[in-house]
């Protein structure tokens, strides 16, 4: 992103956004016709996109209440969180430990309206309008600054959002995985994870359809071994890195992704 670049806090209807379109996926009533038509044309070349979205959305639940319950984290940083749905990560850490502390980043002004609404009761909790690319100003922001304490153990999550940037030697999800990672106290978490395909001709389709729907907010389906690389200084908790659906599922039965021409990718890595 570049430098000193204002975000927009005006919404416009007629673009679709990964947010909304991921809303809309789960269930939700916060999007517009353009997301849900790009939504229809998407499912056309990749009809396992509802699924990948509510599969994705109980991986973040299971991993915030592991990190809290197993791993005894209280406080959550997370990026590109989306627009307020059931079972939040606020919710679920802070019905393990009501003090548990957690601030949300999104570029989306609906993100930042609806978000603000729900959780203005919430002291412990805050969201604030920023591009996930700023690490410095999200980590010096007043909001993160009152609820997130850098010197001790911290979960960072990237779930679901690095394929909404492009490559950079800067900007790109390596180089922001790694900054990110520079600030943290050994014993923090980052839980990453994007869409992958091993299919050449998904990955091309996808990046290119997403590129022009969103207008140029969109960044690459990318493969595993790129997802692998930002795990890099980390030790990735078991299972590893795999199709997330099948991190530490609740049950033998849980709901699994059925077609595979593209996945959510990715795992969970502590900082020693």
């Amino acid at each position: 992103m570049e430098p000193g670049k204002q975000l927009s806090t005006s919404i416009d209807a007629t673009i679709p956004t990964a947010a909304r379109m991921y809303d809309y996926y789960l269930g939700g009533k916060d999007n517009y016709a353009s997301d849900r038509a790009a939504c229809e044309e998407l499912d056309k070349v990749v009809p396992s996109t509802r699924a990948l979205a509510l599969n994705n959305r109980r991986f973040l639940q299971r991993v915030v209440r592991t990190l809290a319950e197993d791993y005894g984290i209280r406080q959550f940083l997370d990026h590109g969180s989306g627009l307020p749905t059931q079972n939040n990560v606020h919710q679920v850490a802070q019905a393990v430990d009501p003090s548990s502390r957690v601030v949300y980043v999104d570029n989306d002004p609906m993100v930042l309206v609806h978000g603000r609404a729900l959780l203005e009761q919430n002291e412990n909790t805050a969201v604030i309008h920023a591009d996930m690319r700023e690490t410095d100003a999200i980590f010096a922001h007043a909001d993160t600054q009152r609820l997130i304490d850098f010197s001790q153990p911290v979960a960072v999550l990237f779930n679901s959002v690095f394929h909404c940037i492009p490559d950079s030697d800067t900007d790109g999800p390596l180089a922001v995985a790694r900054r990110v990672r520079e600030r943290l106290a050994p014993g923090s978490y980052m839980v990453m994870c994007q869409l992958v395909s091993e299919d050449a001709e998904v990955r091309k389709f996808v990046t290119d359809f997403m590129d022009q729907a969103t207008q140029g907010h969109w960044g690459r389906v990318r493969e595993p071994k790129d997802v692998a690389e930002f795990f890099e200084a980390l030790e990735i908790l078991e299972p590893g890195l795999v199709e997330v659906s099948t991190w530490r599922p609740d049950t033998e039965v849980a709901p699994r992704q059925l077609t595979q021409e593209w996945i959510e990718f990715g795992g969970v890595g502590r900082l020693r």
